[in-house]
């Protein structure tokens, strides 16, 4: 789960930015297996510091969530953040587990709706998994990301692994997690299609 101590900073950038990021995955966003600050949403931070963007991340994402867990905990989180921004990583695990297609479609179905009816504006990860799952359950799978991302309007991150998965010198020992030196390029994958998002007036402490 996500460190205090990183909670605590979204949290306070929250409270003093006017707009707010909600990132809501699962380890590929929290920063498995290494330092929070090392991971991709810390960098992204320190990049929206660095370009005067005026915008506070909240990162709620949970190691081992599923689509279905992700659904339960969102709506309190748009309420207790009323993001700006949603960044909806969800999917892997259930991917994983074998789950029903149709079932993880659903539920971040369900999440998107949720978020526009927040007045949110999301941005949807894709993901793929390892070809030994099968080709016609991972072909299926992958699918799940455009067809929403056309069916909602939405801007599409085709692929978060992208410029790591390849490398195993990019990927924890594990072949499914980027290490830190693995995180920066995934932050280079997310930032064309979230920028777009993103208002350059909005500043910390103004409107």
């Amino acid at each position: 789960m996500l460190g205090v101590g990183l909670l605590f900073i979204a949290l306070q950038n929250a409270v003093a930015s006017p707009s707010t990021i909600l990132v809501f995955g699962d380890s590929l966003s929290a920063a498995y297996g290494m330092r929070a600050e090392q991971g991709w949403v810390a960098l992204l931070t320190q990049r929206l510091q660095s370009q005067e963007y005026g915008y506070g991340i909240v990162n709620a994402s949970v190691s081992g969530e599923t689509s279905a867990g992700g659904l339960e905990r969102l709506p309190r989180a748009l309420e207790l953040h009323r993001p700006d921004v949603v960044i909806l990583e969800l999917g892997a695990n259930d991917g994983l587990r074998g789950l029903p297609v149709s079932v993880t479609r659903d539920n971040l179905a369900r999440m998107v709706r949720l978020a526009q009816a927040a007045e949110a504006r999301v941005l949807l990860v894709g993901i793929r998994l390892p070809p030994n799952y099968g080709p016609r359950y991972a072909e299926a799978f992958a699918r799940i990301f455009p067809e929403l991302a056309n069916q909602y309007h939405l801007p599409l991150v085709p692929f978060l692994l992208e410029k790591v998965a390849p490398d195993p010198a990019l990927m924890l020992p594990d072949g499914m997690h980027p290490n830190p030196a693995g995180e920066p390029p995934v932050l280079d994958t997310v930032w064309p299609y979230l920028k777009p998002l993103l208002n350059k007036n909005a500043r910390r402490g103004g409107s």
